[in-house]
């Protein structure tokens, strides 16, 4: 790309999906021309993919979770641009699901990552209290799993707002949901196999995970910041995940 354009990302909205303003005003700040496109649209023409560098799947209730968490949207994404998907990811684009939306790359086996095409290696199920939650946690990442979009941070806190966000892999697949566990919660919060809140595949292009980056893309969003001394001169941790990932694209 050249110095004066932008990266393109398209950001899904529509059918319960109500994260796309926020994840398309953290993109912007991250330098990225965004654009909310209804998952409709896209369905439509797989096509809109091919100018895109990156296409994000936020957070919501997509399809009021009917069936499982995300499951409508996967099939749907499944059943018209599959192929369209894969082609983006194998090209090296960079695909972000955030809490629904990874619920949703979970369910259509994007995410853990499988040697075999569509096939999914776990499930995102009901938190272990049985009790949608709502707030900041601890997050810590695991510099031993590479993934380019959490580059240079290590522990932080993000919020999180779901009530299927369980993670629990298939029957002998630990060991390799283990080894693309780039993010966890820093203490059990929901049950979650591992402590795992954030996954990515192989070449690092693709990123899901339950906490909501595009919520703290400001210092005054944290519900602490009052208590500190005085703003901080670097990007918040949320803001910074869109960041790494325009340097990915424009490197």
């Amino acid at each position: 790309m050249n110095g004066t354009t932008k990266p393109t990302a398209i950001v899904l909205t529509g059918d319960g999906i109500n994260c796309g303003d926020e994840t398309s005003f953290a993109l912007q700040l991250a330098g990225f021309d965004a654009h909310i496109t209804h998952a409709s649209e896209l369905l439509k023409d797989a096509g809109r993919l091919k100018s895109a560098q990156l296409l994000a799947i936020p957070g919501g209730f997509s399809f009021g979770d009917e069936i499982a968490s995300g499951k409508v949207m996967a099939i749907k994404l499944q059943a018209a641009m599959e192929k369209a998907l894969v082609e983006f990811v194998d090209e090296g684009k960079l695909l972000i699901g955030i809490c629904n939306g990874f619920q949703v790359l979970v369910q259509m086996g994007l995410l853990p990552e499988s040697k075999k095409e569509g096939v999914r290696l776990a499930s995102l199920s009901k938190n272990s209290g049985r009790k949608f939650i709502n707030r900041w946690v601890q997050q810590s990442v695991d510099i031993k799993v590479a993934c380019p979009w959490l580059e240079g941070l290590t522990d932080f806190d993000l919020p999180i707002r779901h009530g299927e966000g369980k993670l629990t892999p298939g029957k002998d697949l630990e060991e390799t949901v283990k080894s693309q566990a780039a993010l966890r919660y820093a203490t059990d919060v929901n049950g979650s196999f591992d402590r795992i809140s954030g996954l990515t595949n192989t070449k690092g292009n693709v990123f899901g995970l339950m906490p909501h980056p595009e919520a703290f893309v400001r210092w005054t969003q944290h519900p602490s910041w009052t208590h500190l001394p005085s703003i901080p001169d670097k990007p918040p941790p949320g803001l910074r995940v869109f960041q790494n990932a325009y340097s990915m694209v424009t490197k």
